[in-house]
């Protein structure tokens, strides 16, 4: 196993890192942009809260401040994660024997598959209104964002696997959404598309999105 004074280790860790957050920020993306386009509301109250963190009209990239006071973002990329994780179909093996929460007994070197897809569209987890794109419910009364149990919402994993790269791949997600919304309309080419993904390991859409891309003005 390497360590850290081992350059040839440390360059394949940051070369997992990098290509681990391009494909699944690209996935988690491009769905975000389906998602503005079938809820012009939800897209609408994103512009107003940034309109109030960065200032009417202005094209500028946010800052990591600014974008800490956007919840109602936050909720969005959330809740655009709950019906459409990157990485829809995960695995662990066990390196010992063990026994799940519910009794299972699990034996050593056995294979647990979990799927983030299906569980973020189950009644039994997210109530009646699970398949609607729904940003509110990560919002308290407050407006403010409120995470879930990640064994609830296991888009990162969780314990003592959670994902390395969480907090940089929402920020980047964050930034680029924001930023892109406050300058183009971004609406789809064919109001019947909806996305098909190709099996593997992350969620990529067969074909890509056809969109129409217009400049704002303001």
């Amino acid at each position: 196993m390497g360590s850290v004074s081992d350059d040839k280790y440390l360059r394949d860790i940051v070369v997992s890192f990098l290509l681990a957050g391009r494909d699944t920020v690209a996935s988690g993306l491009t769905v975000f942009f389906y998602l503005m386009a079938q809820y012009p509301d939800a897209e609408a109250r994103i512009l107003e809260e940034s309109d109030r963190a960065l200032g009417q009209g202005s094209k500028k990239i946010p800052t990591l401040e600014e974008i800490r006071k956007m919840n109602y973002l936050q909720g969005a990329i959330y809740e655009t994660l709950r019906l459409y994780p990157p990485v829809q179909m995960d695995s662990k093996f066990a390196k010992n024997h063990d026994v799940l929460p519910d009794g299972t007994h699990v034996k050593k070197g056995t294979r647990v598959s979990y799927h983030p897809y299906a569980m973020g569209r189950m009644e039994s987890i997210w109530g009646s209104d699970c398949l609607e794109f729904r940003p509110e419910r990560w919002l308290n009364d407050d407006g403010l964002f409120v995470p879930v149990s990640p064994y609830k919402y296991p888009v990162f994993q969780a314990g003592v696997r959670v994902c390395l790269g969480k907090d940089m791949g929402l920020l980047a997600m964050k930034v680029v959404a924001v930023t892109l919304l406050r300058r183009f309309h971004i609406r789809l080419a064919d109001s019947n598309w909806a996305p098909q993904f190709i099996p593997g390991l992350t969620a990529t859409l067969k074909g890509g999105m056809p969109v129409v891309v217009t400049e704002r003005f303001v």
